[in-house]
């Protein structure tokens, strides 16, 4: 992809130790980038990192803790040069009914998901004004349809739609561009997690076939690096999302009459559960915030 207009250009990418993270910064390399890769994870990150065809560093860095963010991204410009485009890609998520949740694990989704993403932007805004650069919100069909038994997450994503577009609007003027891109399931180790729950994995199950389909994490990665070349105000994946967009406001209804008959027999068949944070990258984030 020698003609790609991010080659030689600096890339952040945040939650890029696995899953789609990491898959993103080899979509990225592919097209030339220097790739910085933001994450909990420093074995992981430096394991991505030493596989990319192009310079790539891997600073591990808590996304909600602000110093180290400007540290971090101190370093990415001494080291790579001021980014021409960040990706915000960094999230974590959590299950189960709201009357059961841990309200400190039910916080740290929203603190992760909508303060990381708005402290990633705020921190590496002067570099985007200085690049006319970049910035791309990992959104998700959460931000169009919320679901049951994902309160946090659904609101976190909500939430990061809105701070895109409100970010959108304060910095076009300085020839900054933002985007959101808004995700159906990927198969990422927290999407394999929420599986192992069965009120989870049901609710999926009880989708229309095209929105319970679970997507290749590097399919998807593909699609988010052609919108970050091409600068796109919003991306869908799989590109039916659009679709949803269109016709969000019926959506709650529809959701309510379903979980309104499958509920009862979810909760007959057994007591409904929180499941704590999901996936690896949960994992890192619980075990991270317990020893800081």
């Amino acid at each position: 992809m020698a003609d790609s207009p991010l080659r030689n250009r600096t890339v952040v990418v945040t939650g890029a130790a696995r899953g789609l993270g990491a898959a993103q910064a080899r979509a990225l390399a592919r097209r030339g980038a220097r790739l910085a890769l933001l994450g909990h994870e420093r074995p992981a990150l430096e394991a991505v990192a030493a596989s990319l065809p192009t310079p790539a560093l891997a600073i591990a860095t808590d996304i909600t803790d602000e110093p180290a963010l400007e540290r971090a991204a101190a370093t990415v410009r001494e080291r790579l040069g001021p980014p021409s485009a960040v990706v915000a890609n960094a999230g974590i998520s959590e299950g189960g009914p709201l009357a059961a949740a841990d309200m400190a694990s039910w916080r740290r989704v929203v603190e992760v998901n909508l303060v990381g993403s708005a402290l990633t932007a705020r921190t590496f805004l002067p570099d985007l004004h200085r690049t006319a650069g970049y910035f791309l919100q990992i959104a998700s069909l959460a931000s169009i349809g919320a679901a049951p038994m994902m309160s946090a997450y659904c609101a976190s994503k909500a939430g990061v739609e809105a701070f895109a577009h409100s970010l959108r609007a304060e910095v076009v003027h300085h020839g900054v561009a933002v985007g959101i891109a808004y995700l159906s399931w990927t198969d990422t180790d927290m999407i394999r997690d929420a599986d192992q729950y069965p009120v989870l994995r049901e609710l999926r199950a009880q989708m229309p076939p095209p929105a319970r389909r679970v997507h290749s994490a590097e399919a998807v990665a593909e699609r988010l690096a052609r919108a970050v070349e091409q600068r796109r105000t919003a991306v869908y994946v799989p590109a039916w999302l659009r679709l949803a967009q269109v016709t969000r406001a019926a959506l709650p209804p529809l959701v309510l009459r379903r979980c309104r008959r499958e509920l009862p027999r979810l909760e007959a068949e057994a007591a409904l559960r929180p499941t704590g944070l999901l996936g690896a990258g949960g994992r890192a984030d619980r075990g991270a915030t317990t020893t800081a």
